[in-house]
């Protein structure tokens, strides 16, 4: 039987590096990231890390520091970020038989007897020299027996230069060597919470957890905790998932650039979100059962009162037909919206999935609409908009949509939009 091999694979400051793929003069310039309507800072490039910004730090308090040396900052571009991905994980899957996507700028590769055919650290190098050549985006590689070590691995080749970006984890020497120089909250998994009740059993490095005994860890924790400590000795508990797990409830909300204090700006608001949530919904191949609206103030404005509500229905069947969440979301509003107030962000959630055709309707369910035409009208309209954004959409979401976030320091989409690729000069 073939012994696991994991590599992670992590892109190194991946949104402020997409943004400077684009713009070389930013080469050693620092660069900071926004959170939604500019709020915060999301990501920082290796130079704006040096001077001190910290990572989710309102930009009010950072303004100084940002003026003072010059930091670039740009809105978040997701659209930007999305494609990049995707390019950095079809390339992982060329260089792999088998890769999981496990966010936006991470995957774990399986090595798996690979080690009998290839040097794993020279291997490790063809993966950061190839993304680099193909993508123009740096990444690090961690390698080890396990998932959890691998992250260890890799987060060993970020912090030290002298690794080249990479780090072979294999040794179970080098395993101890580094577990003994991490603190306990650097292992994955160990949150703050549990990491003060560890330290309180004096457990206050990675190999301290490795060395405590399993069956006392899963007593006072979990056994989630004590598959970590397992994994910490080179145990593989946690396997690869090439297929991502199916989505128990899907969200789509945002904080809008300006308060709402019109009703029919938060019916285009709310209808707005019910079509991203239906266009997930469909992409996962589910319908779901449960919708929920909610809206609220802002809990940190001394100038708006507080107030939020939400509300939630359970269709007579499970759908994935934006035309029948609209008209519930509409519904919903209704009784929840309050004249006076300064609304800041508004949702909605979609719960209670079923694969399409297998729910069970009762005896007295209302006769289906056509569900067939339904589908293949969704589906035309995903098409349409695939190929050019905001091709088909429904009147409700309107045209101007002055409510929409704040993002005054938008880059242009270099890769998705052809009106604004990048031209060389």
């Amino acid at each position: 039987m073939t012994t696991p091999l994991f590599a992670l694979v992590d892109c190194n400051n991946f949104y402020a590096s997409c943004e400077k793929l684009f713009r070389p003069d930013l080469a050693h310039t620092p660069v900071v990231v926004l959170s939604n309507n500019d709020g915060c800072v999301v990501a920082r490039s290796r130079e704006a890390k040096k001077l001190g910004v910290k990572m989710g730090v309102p930009v009010f308090q950072a303004r100084e520091l940002i003026q003072k040396h010059g930091v670039v900052a740009f809105s978040s571009n997701y659209a930007l970020y999305a494609d990049m991905s995707q390019r950095v994980m079809s390339t992982l899957e060329s260089l792999a038989p088998r890769v999981e996507v496990y966010s936006i700028d991470e995957a774990f590769l399986d090595l798996s007897g690979m080690e009998n055919t290839h040097d794993l650290t020279e291997f490790g190098f063809t993966i950061r020299k190839t993304i680099l050549k193909w993508i123009g985006i740096t990444v690090c590689v961690g390698i080890a027996p396990t998932k959890t070590l691998a992250k260890l691995a890799n987060h060993a080749a970020k912090t030290w230069q002298k690794t080249g970006g990479v780090v072979d984890l294999t040794c179970k020497a080098r395993q101890r060597k580094l577990l003994a120089l991490l603190p306990v909250d650097e292992v994955w998994g160990i949150g703050g919470k549990l990491t003060k009740r560890l330290q309180a059993l004096g457990i206050h490095t990675a190999l301290q957890l490795a060395d405590a005994d399993p069956r006392f860890i899963r007593q006072q924790f979990s056994v989630v905790v004590e598959r970590t400590v397992r994994e910490l000795n080179g145990e593989s508990c946690i396997a690869l998932e090439e297929m991502a797990p199916t989505k128990k409830q899907i969200v789509s909300s945002r904080a809008f650039g300006e308060r709402i204090t019109d009703k029919q700006e938060m019916r285009e608001a709310i209808s707005e979100y019910i079509s991203r949530a239906c266009k997930k919904l469909r992409q996962e191949g589910q319908d779901a059962k449960h919708l929920t609206v909610f809206l609220r103030t802002s809990p940190f404005s001394d100038k708006d009162a507080p107030y939020s509500a939400s509300r939630s229905v359970e269709l007579d069947r499970p759908s994935s037909d934006t035309r029948v969440f609209l008209t519930h979301a509409m519904q919903l509003l209704d009784k929840i919206w309050v004249n006076g107030y300064r609304y800041a962000k508004a949702g909605v959630m979609l719960s209670d999935f079923y694969d399409p055709g297998i729910y069970q309707p009762s005896l007295f369910d209302m006769p289906a609409e056509d569900d067939e035409s339904a589908h293949r009208l969704m589906q035309l309209m995903d098409q349409l908009n695939s190929k050019h954004a905001k091709t088909v959409w429904f009147a409700g979401q309107g045209i101007s949509q002055s409510w929409g976030m704040k993002r005054e320091a938008l880059s242009p989409a270099y890769t998705t939009n052809w009106q604004q690729l990048p031209v060389a000069r």
